[in-house]
């Protein structure tokens, strides 16, 4: 039999491994946020973002495309009526996983992924504040420019001293 090239299943066949993800994105979606092992987490990432990818443009293709991954109705109907409108003014990054601690039972590394629901910042607004940043910094810079000549004045005659004791004491050898 040929190793499978895709990686690592999560335990059984493909078929088990994509019921698997189909529940663990439903309850992602339904409850806003779960806890499970790193793996599942890692392999849940990618998968649930795709789903709402697709809720975000809202045509009946992509809702049916859905309902063939998430056989729920309920779920799939909050998903692009509330949750895809709330993913409008993002481009990606619509989960958030947290490490936990291991799992008691079997030590297990554990995670919680949740749905990123925060407004993102408009993009005029992180111009803004990109150019504000740079004249402070262009303004830090300009000012320490300014003190560093005074202090290589205030060191350069006590270099020079120092130099021109060891000059004398040379002459005087």
């Amino acid at each position: 039999m040929p190793t499978p090239k895709k990686g690592a299943r999560l335990g059984g066949s493909a078929a088990q491994q994509a019921h698997l993800l189909s529940n663990l994105a439903a309850s992602l979606f339904e409850h806003g946020a779960i806890k499970t092992t790193d793996a599942k987490a890692k392999m849940l990432r990618p998968y649930a973002e795709k789903i709402i990818t697709k809720a975000k443009s809202g045509t009946l293709a992509d809702r049916r495309q859905v309902l063939k991954l998430i056989p729920h109705k309920d779920v799939v109907a909050h998903l692009f009526e509330d949750l895809g409108p709330q993913f409008a003014n993002r481009d990606g990054g619509y989960t958030r996983t947290i490490k936990l601690e291991n799992r008691r039972g079997d030590n297990a590394p554990m995670s919680q992924i949740s749905l990123v629901l925060e407004e993102t910042v408009s993009a005029e607004a992180t111009r803004a504040t990109r150019a504000a940043a740079s004249k402070s910094a262009e303004a830090e810079e300009a000012a320490a420019e300014e003190e560093t000549p005074a202090e290589e004045t205030t060191e350069a005659p006590a270099e020079e001293a120092t130099e021109a004791a060891a000059e004398e004491t040379t002459e005087e050898k």
